[in-house]
This record gives structure tokens, sequence and C-alpha cells, in this order.
């Protein structure tokens, strides 16, 4: 079944539509294995020609954008940028362009326009990805998702052609006890081979299984792959050991595409044929390899709506290193999560999340948290703890705290009966008001 839909199905869809996904897919398998050199050098090319489709077009960059100009002296892209010129963004000429929206998890929602071409590059990019696992269109497949765009089209054509996919949409949104239940019932009914979807709601389904005593090791799901947040450790391990399979991330946004994905050796590999990565440091200059930055990036397959040098709000460190997988792509050594997700402190220490997410996890008794940075000073704890918790958690964790903040922050700490996630359906478990 599954090789009929990949094969006949999936490419009358796509040739309905008036993708080029298979085209591109075809491409993408091939250049995989090319040498570094050759991949940077398909790289250049594509970034000659997508520069030079956006000087002539894009009224934007009219008086920007000079022939021969330095790539390193273009000006960064932000959504601030793109909210107040929006059409301007637009490339004449440019026909039947989506619209699209962020979630706004990070504070600030966007809307903006897709090509045809550039929906089939993600498309095309996303599917050699999930093949590395052995997972192909038409293997069953459930996406546990909460984007909005996705559960207001649940009309009857995408029903019939998820039927046909087979592949099911569950929603992210409301967890709760018996929604839960009744997810866990269509899992084990359809057997799927392949897991998409945030981490947080995977490893809250997989949570609420262990405590139902509720297996879901036996069912055969080669993979189960992790996007739209930061995969923390004890999510991977959590989910790993509840499925029986391996967990991999996948990291991209709907506004920066499809960035990398890691293979079975995992090592998160950059869609270089697609998309161009830079790592800058807070002063815009680019930081050397190994070392932590903001990921920019530039959508090389299509100039109707493009994105250049793109500010992502995200940390991470690129590595120079050749994965023993034997593909020539780009290794992204980590993904840190986005900037808000840093705390700092009033002597100017930057901190990750993690330093103090810890503390918090490990307590007895916490359900959930959020972890929110009023000012330097000002921290608030958001918990939903069970039976289990003590007092004393709560000056565990703030003695942890103090030591690693310093003295003069204040922590104040909140208990709620649940902690919904943000509108997107993401959930974050830090996020800060400061700037690093």
């Amino acid at each position: 079944m599954a090789n009929y839909v990949s094969k006949i199905l999936f490419p009358i869809h796509e040739f309905l539509k008036d993708h080029r996904t298979m085209e591109m897919l075809t491409e993408l398998e091939r250049t995989q294995w090319l040498a570094p050199d050759e991949i940077r050098e398909i790289q250049r090319h594509k970034l000659g020609e997508f520069l030079a489709a956006v000087r002539e077009t894009v009224p934007y960059y009219q008086d920007i954008l000079a022939p021969g100009e330095d790539f390193s002296a273009i000006p960064f892209m932000t959504k601030g940028e793109i909210k107040a010129h929006t059409e301007e963004f637009k490339a004449r000429g440019a026909t039947k362009l989506t619209r699209f929206n962020t979630g706004g998890s990070s504070g600030e929602p966007l809307i903006f326009y897709l090509g045809k071409r550039r929906i089939s590059a993600d498309v095309a990019a996303k599917i050699r990805a999930t093949r590395w696992w052995g997972v192909d269109i038409g293997d069953p497949e459930v996406v546990i998702w909460g984007s909005p765009v996705e559960l207001t089209k649940q009309d009857r054509v995408r029903e019939l052609r998820d039927r046909i996919f087979r592949t099911k949409l569950l929603s992210a949104f409301d967890m709760t006890e018996e929604t839960m239940l009744s997810y866990l019932a269509f899992i084990r009914q359809s057997r799927p081979l392949h897991i998409f979807g945030y981490p947080s709601s995977i490893g809250l389904l997989c949570d609420f299984a262990r405590k139902k005593n509720l297996r879901l090791d036996d069912l055969g799901v080669k993979v189960v792959i992790c996007t739209a947040e930061r995969l923390y450790d004890h999510q991977r391990e959590l989910i790993a050991e509840s499925f029986g399979a391996r967990v991999a991330n996948s990291y991209g946004a709907r506004d920066a595409g499809f960035i990398a994905n890691e293979c079975p050796e995992g090592r998160l590999h950059i869609a270089d044929e697609n998309i161009l990565v830079e790592i800058v440091d807070q002063e815009d200059r680019p930081v050397p390899v190994g070392e932590m930055g903001e990921i920019v990036v530039t959508e090389l397959q299509s100039h109707e709506f493009p994105f250049l040098r793109y500010r992502t709000g995200d940390m991470g460190v690129l590595s120079d290193e050749r994965c023993p997988c034997g593909r020539g792509l780009t290794v992204l050594k980590s993904v840190e999560g986005r900037s808000t997700d840093f705390i700092v402190t009033p002597a100017g220490k930057v901190l990750h999340g993690l330093a103090l997410i810890y503390k918090v996890r490990d307590t007895e008794g916490v359900e959930s948290f959020k972890i929110v940075q009023e000012d330097y000073d000002r921290i608030r704890l958001i918990l939903a703890v069970n039976s289990r918790y003590m007092p004393a958690g709560e000056d565990a964790i703030r003695a942890d705290w103090l030591k690693r903040l310093g003295e003069g922050v204040a922590v104040a700490v909140e208990y709620v009966e649940r902690i919904p996630p943000e509108k997107s359906g993401k959930f974050r478990y830090v996020e800060s008001k400061v700037t690093p």
C-alpha cells in the first residue's frame, strides 16, 4: 500500500497542485551523497540566481541590493521588517502565493506568503529526512500538532486525502485525560510506523500512558520525529523508552523553512541545497564554527517572497564534522532554543533555561511548570503540582536558583491547576522578557 501511495498517488496529488515536490526530492536524494565542496558549489550557484531574481523583482530590495554586492553586507531581515513592508516583499509577477502565519509562540506572530516552489522544496526536504529512517509517504503516521492552520482545514477533502495517505492529525491543544485515552486507543489501533509532532505533547502522552500502565513499545513504531520546540534530553529518553523506538530531532519553522533533521547517526543535517545558514553574535558578526550564536537563514529556492538573511531568534552551533552516515550535508551541532529561552542575571550573566529547569523538573510532585523572567531581578515560577508535592520542594527550588542567579533576584511562585500551551499549541518552559 505504501509503495502504491508513494509511487503513484502522491506524485499525482503533487502534479495536480502544480508542485515540483517529486522532481526536487529526486535531486535532493542524489545531492545529499556529494562531497561537502560539491554541495557548497550548488549552494553558491543557487544563491547567485536567487539574489539576481530578488534584485530584479522584489520592491523592498530595489534600493538595497546592488549588483555584485558582498553577501555579508546585505541587511538582516526581521519579523518587524516583514510586518512593516509585507506587500513590498512580494515579487512582481508572483502569482498564486499562499498566505501563512506563525503561531506567535515567540510573542511576535507573523503573516507572510509562500509560492509553490518554496512549498515543494520544504515538502521534498521533509520526505527525504523521513526516508532516512525507513519511513515513506503512505506508511501509517500520526501527527500531534497544534497549528490552527492545519486544524481548521479538516474538511471532507482533507480528511479523505489524509485517509488515503494514512496520516492522522491529533490536536495538541486539548491534552485532557479523555482525549489522551482516545489518542492512545487510535495509536494502538492504527499502529503507525512514524509519529511526528511537538516533543512536549508527545512526552505528555507518553507520561500519561506510563501512569495508566498502557504499553506503546509493542506497536512497531520506527521513529518519533520531534519538531517545533526544543527537544530536551529527558523528553528524548521518555519518548524512546515508551515507544521502544528511535527519537529524531527536526529543526525548522513555517517561516524559516525546513532547516535541519537528525539522521540515524545522531547528527542534525542542514538541507544545504535549499537553505544557507549563518551563525552570528550579538554584534551581527559571524562566529567561528563550534561557537554559539543566532541562526540566520536564507531560503534559496524561491524569490517570490524572499527570506534573505532572516533572523530566526534561535540560538545554535555549527560543526565542521563529516557525519559517519556519509552525507555531505552540513552538520548543525546543536540548537539551543530561542534567545528568549535564556535567563539573564542582574550581573549580566547569561544562563540557559536548563540551569533552572533541572531542579524544578526533578522536584517530587511537580506535574508541569513554566519559568517567566519579568525583569533582570524578577522571575516568576508557575507550578502545577500533585499530591506528592511538599512545601519543602519550593524551598529547595528557591535555594538552588539563588545559587545560580545570585542574591537580589526575587522569585515569585504561583500555583495553578493547569498550564496551557501557547496559542500555537506549543509549550514553552522558559520565557524571558529581557535582552541578553
